[in-house]
């Protein structure tokens, strides 16, 4: 009896790790999303008209938009699919295809920060880098 308790103390434990472990990488996950959200704000802003346009504060979310790439790639690992999260279940079984998706959007932020120069190629480049947003909230991401 004594060693089926130990044995389910153990478990017990264990479980708690994983648990921790898993809220931590969903948490990261979640800081690295805002961050996103964040790198787009203000060109969102200026690709709307609501505000003037900088070239600097563009380039500085553009650079934002690929190093989170850089660090949202890792954030899916297999034991983050269920908690506190709005990634669906696809993003686990098409996991290719979502860091695929990852790699366009530095891709494209870094394409459209070599090339944008002044407003107006900032308003042909901005939507190339913000198009790949959607494609994987429509697919990836529980509805708000």
């Amino acid at each position: 009896m004594l060693r089926v308790m130990a044995a389910l103390m153990a478990l017990a434990v264990g479980a708690t790790a994983v648990l921790a472990q898993n809220a931590a990488v969903i948490a990261q996950r979640k800081e690295a999303m805002k961050g996103f959200g964040d790198a787009v704000k203000a060109p969102g802003g200026m690709a709307k008209g609501e505000t003037p346009f900088s070239a600097d504060t563009v380039k500085a979310s553009l650079k934002s938009i690929e190093a989170t790439v850089g660090k949202v790639k890792n954030l899916f690992p297999d034991d983050s699919k269920t908690g506190d999260t709005a990634a669906l279940p696809a993003v686990f079984e098409n996991k290719p295809d979502v860091l695929a998706r990852l790699d366009k959007l530095a891709q494209d932020a870094k394409a459209a920060g070599d090339a944008i120069k002044d407003e107006a190629s900032f308003k042909a480049e901005w939507p190339k880098v913000v198009s790949n947003c959607g494609g994987c909230h429509k697919q990836y991401r529980k509805a708000k």
